[in-house]
C-alpha cells in the first residue's frame, strides 16, 4: 500500500492550458492531483481528524455554530436573531479554524471568504462587515446572493 502512495504522489508532472497555449511540463510535489479519482477520499481521511477537533474546540468554547464541509469547501453557519451575535459567533469561530488549520499545515484562502446573512424581514436589510483583518484574515462584506453547485440562494 505504502508503494502505491509514494507512486502516486511522488514525480507527478502538470502543465497548464491558456486558449490553446500550453506550459511545458514541470514536477509538482505537493498535495494530490485536482479531479484525481482519490482527491476527494484522500482530502476526507486528512481533514476527519481536524473537523472533530473543531467541532469540539466550539463546543468547549460554547461557540453556537454549525460547520459543514464539501470536499474543499466548508460552511460556517450562525443562527440568531442578532447580526452582532451572529457576527461574534463568526468571527471566534473563524479564528478557532484559521488557527487548528494552521497546526494542520494547512491555510485559509482569506480571498475566497465570504459572508451572507438571510433575513426573514421583507425591509431594507443593510448587514455590516465582519472584520477579520484583526486575525489575518479580510473585512467580510454581505453579499447579496450565493451561488453553489448551480443553485443561487439570496
Amino acid at each position: 500500500m505504502a508503494l502505491f502512495f509514494t507512486d502516486y504522489l511522488v514525480k507527478r508532472k502538470t502543465n497548464y492550458i491558456w486558449n490553446k497555449i500550453s506550459s511545458l511540463n514541470f514536477e509538482v510535489n505537493v498535495g494530490v492531483g485536482q479531479e484525481s479519482a482519490l482527491s476527494p477520499i484522500l482530502l476526507a481521511l486528512y481533514l476527519s481528524p481536524f473537523l472533530y477537533i473543531l467541532e469540539k474546540h466550539l463546543k468547549n468554547l460554547k461557540i453556537p455554530v454549525s460547520f459543514i464541509s464539501f470536499v474543499d469547501n466548508s460552511l460556517i453557519i450562525a443562527q440568531n436573531k442578532s447580526i452582532d451575535t451572529s457576527n461574534s459567533q463568526l468571527f471566534c469561530s473563524y479564528n478557532v479554524l484559521s488557527k487548528l488549520l494552521d497546526s494542520f499545515g494547512l491555510v485559509v484562502e482569506h480571498s475566497k471568504t465570504d459572508i451572507f446573512h438571510f433575513n426573514r424581514s421583507h425591509g431594507i436589510f443593510n448587514p455590516l462587515p465582519l472584520y477579520l483583518s484583526v486575525i489575518g484574515g479580510s473585512i467580510l462584506r454581505p453579499k447579496d446572493s450565493w451561488k453553489y453547485l448551480g443553485f443561487i440562494f439570496d
